[in-house]
């Protein structure tokens, strides 16, 4: 087994001898959770049969056949022997985090993201760092918000919104940006100081190579020439199939989901009574959720025909197809109440009603599905021990091992996408729609960032319950930043730019007149100013703290030195085999 773990910061094949030179776990350990969870993998599915032979294996009066060459585990899950291979929670940490992290209220926002990142791995302390970091970020426009209501500003009342507005884009811009700072803090304390997933993607070198013709191998026919050329046509055929599956998307949200949207928001606007609203949102939200998940579903199978460079591409491809059907879904209402009445009032009511009803149910489904699905399990698994066992009557009966309960424990997968994404999934896929519903309607409701902080508090307690107590302990995965979400976010804070000016036009323009006071023109340059402020932001805060760069630059010297050993070390073994 060939196994690479990090020394001063790059990735190379693990030496004994050098142990010293390996960067240390958070935790004093020389292994990351990961790399173990690999290692465990690889020895228990790498018992294979070597015989010249199959083997006959007999269990419970089932016989079957065990091929060459076949990994034994793999046997025994096609045949129903092995159910299922999953990592347990380790008892003692799992209590620990529980006391320390999802029950301790003392520290809204504080989180031992060390503690987290050693025992669920990178992608979900990444994802727990981020939340983290947003809820203690959105305190600053909650104040602020809060102040806008709370306060009356006389004369200056109508400078308020635009000033509030000027004010959510700067903290979206700095927050995302010193996002990216603290990210690659984390990455570098972890020793990780690239996405993991780049080393996957080195398959396809060999890929490519394997591709060339008998010709080009004998005689080395510009070998580099050739396999560049090869490269740029597979990388381009690639991006022609995304923007071709993109494409189909788009025009399925156009022409499905928009009209099927526009015809409930139409429809609730001119139900008679609340009854009738009622039953209509019971019914468009089933409907759409069958629509949600065929779309999942589309996406998923359109993703397989991409020429997408590893897993971590693919879940980016995902994540772009299922945030436009979610798009479409939770704000096309808004945008039609907002142009259709130009209502600040209305929209602000609409707006409660669909942060606090939506994250209210949000959490409350999240949380107790899971609950209600392992207490089901565990139902039908004691009555059926019950059933078999006799000499039970009358007695209670319980399940014998943690093995056994933890595998009724539902796991941590995605709601669309389960083989490429995992439940990471849903959380970063809520977080982007409460943002963009607080970002892109922040004049017309100020105070929604108060409900938004709230939620997020909650939601880091409810997260870390839900992992920790309800499910089972999640395969870890090697994603080192949040990856296309981040992206999303900051396309978001466009939008944000675009519908607030819009919003303040039609609040300070009640007649559903152009006029150019008291704010058209002025609210027309603050747009173009906010696009500038936004990418000029960008660039002023720095992505890296300038402490990890120079730790990178300290390393490169050790981390030769270690190269350099494994060169001479495979050279030697290359000449005692000649000799």
């Amino acid at each position: 087994m060939l196994l690479l773990i990090s020394v001063s910061g790059m990735e190379l094949q693990f030496q004994s001898d050098q142990v010293a030179a390996f960067v240390r776990q958070t935790d004093g350990s020389l292994f990351s959770w990961r790399e173990r969870y690999s290692c465990f993998r690889y020895l228990i599915y790498g018992i294979v049969n070597k015989t010249n032979s199959e083997v006959v294996l007999k269990f419970d009066d089932k016989e079957f056949h065990w091929k060459q060459s076949e990994s034994l585990l793999t046997r025994l899950e096609a045949e129903g022997v092995v159910k299922l291979v999953f990592p347990l929670h380790d008892e003692i940490k799992r209590k620990q985090l529980l006391r320390n992290w999802a029950l301790n209220w003392l520290d809204f926002t504080w989180q031992p993201i060390d503690e987290i990142y050693s025992y669920f791995g990178t992608k979900i302390a990444t994802y727990f760092a981020f939340l983290g970091m947003y809820a203690r970020w959105l305190f600053f426009p909650a104040v602020f918000g809060l102040a806008t209501q709370l306060i009356d500003f006389g004369s200056l009342q109508w400078l308020v919104l635009p000033g509030f507005f000027i004010f959510v884009i700067s903290w979206a811009v700095l927050f995302l940006q010193f996002w990216k700072r603290k990210n690659s803090a984390l990455l570098a304390r972890w020793g990780i100081h690239c996405s993991l997933s780049e080393y996957k993607n080195l398959d396809n070198v060999s890929f490519l190579s394997d591709s060339l013709t008998v010709e080009e191998k004998e005689f080395g026919v510009v070998s580099v020439v050739v396999e560049k050329r090869k490269f740029q046509r597979n990388e381009w055929f690639g991006v022609l199939l995304r923007i071709r599956n993109n494409a189909i998307i788009v025009l399925a949200i156009i022409c499905l989901q928009l009209p099927f949207e526009l015809a409930y928001a139409h429809l609730y606007e001119i139900a008679e009574t609340e009854v009738m609203r009622y039953l209509l949102t019971a019914v468009y939200l089933v409907a759409i959720q069958y629509y949600t998940r065929i779309g999942g579903k589309v996406s998923v199978n359109l993703i397989k025909y991409e020429n997408n460079q590893g897993e971590e591409s693919s879940s980016a491809s995902l994540v772009y197809k299922a945030f436009g059907l979610y798009f479409m879904q939770s704000y096309i209402g808004l945008f039609y109440h907002a142009s259709l009445h130009r209502d600040i009032l209305a929209l602000r009511r609409v707006l409660i009603q669909r942060l606090i009803v939506y994250q209210v149910l949000e959490n409350l489904i999240e949380n107790s599905i899971p609950y209600l699905k392992y207490s089901y399990k565990k139902y039908i698994a004691v009555h059926k021990k019950k059933r078999g066992k006799e000499s039970t009557v009358g007695r209670s009966v319980r399940l014998s091992t943690r093995v056994e309960k933890e595998y009724l424990k539902p796991s941590y997968t995605a709601s669309i996408g389960a083989e490429l994404e995992d439940g990471l999934f849903d959380d970063f896929l809520e977080l982007t729609l409460q943002f963009g519903m607080i970002m892109m309607f922040a004049c017309a409701f100020p105070l929604i960032f108060c409900f938004a902080a709230l939620n997020n508090v909650t939601e880091l307690r409810a997260d870390a319950l839900k992992l920790l107590v309800m499910l089972k302990r999640p395969v870890p995965r090697a994603a080192a930043t949040i990856g296309a979400w981040l992206n999303i976010f900051q396309f978001l804070v466009v939008m944000a730019i675009c519908t607030n000016c819009l919003l303040l036009v039609c609040l300070y323009d009640v007649e559903g007149k152009w006029r150019i006071e008291p704010g058209l023109a002025a609210i027309l340059i603050m747009e173009h100013a906010l696009l500038l402020i936004k990418f000029g932001f960008s660039h002023f805060v720095p992505e890296e703290p300038a402490w990890v760069r120079a730790n990178r630059v300290r390393y490169v010297a050790q981390a030769q030195n270690v190269c350099s050993k494994q060169l001479l070390r495979s050279i030697s073994k290359f000449q005692g085999k000649l000799d």
